[in-house]
């Protein structure tokens, strides 16, 4: 299976936040290749990723950073592909300032960013990006939604059949 999606962090400390979009990728079965890139302390390994992603098969990038937050932006400046942030949370400002880093960048560098510690919606865009173009995965897609319905269905239907105080008990 060709790698499609990349998934770069800045420590490994962001790790257990950004192993929830390879989790999702996982179970939608799209490649990705995960590793730490910081913009800060390895900037010639962050060039050197973002120029070659594409020529090696990469369609989106996911990347996940806390503080200053400044990986998702560079690597958007340095390629064409689409960037998706993730604002790690960090102890300091709970991952505001993360947030804004990587929302605030200015005309020409677009990053599509997704919530505080959101690296499961990261991985669901990245999926949904390549699913414009492949019909298996779209379909895998669909599947996923229609689980969630699902699940939230059969909440409601226990919650009408019990009294909410006992469905509180059983959460």
């Amino acid at each position: 299976m060709d790698i499609k999606v990349g998934i770069i962090m800045g420590s490994d400390s962001d790790l257990p936040v950004m192993s929830k979009a390879a989790e999702i990728l996982d179970e939608l079965k799209v490649a990705y290749e995960l590793t730490i890139v910081s913009a800060h302390r390895t900037p010639d390994r962050l060039c050197e990723y973002a120029k070659t992603a594409e020529e090696r098969g990469i369609k989106v990038i996911i990347a996940g950073a806390g503080g200053a937050a400044h990986l998702p932006g560079m690597t958007a400046a340095m390629t064409v592909l689409p960037v998706i942030g993730v604002p790690v949370q960090t102890k300091a400002l709970g991952g505001v300032d993360s947030l804004y880093s990587i929302v605030q960048m200015p005309p020409g560098i677009p990053v599509a960013t997704v919530a505080i510690n959101g690296a499961q919606n990261a991985g669901l865009l990245a999926a949904k990006i390549l699913a414009t173009t492949d019909a298996e995965l779209s379909g895998r897609l669909k599947d996923y939604a229609e689980g969630l319905n699902q699940t939230v269905l059969k909440k409601a239907e226990k919650l009408e059949n019990i009294k909410y105080e006992e469905y509180l008990k059983q959460m």
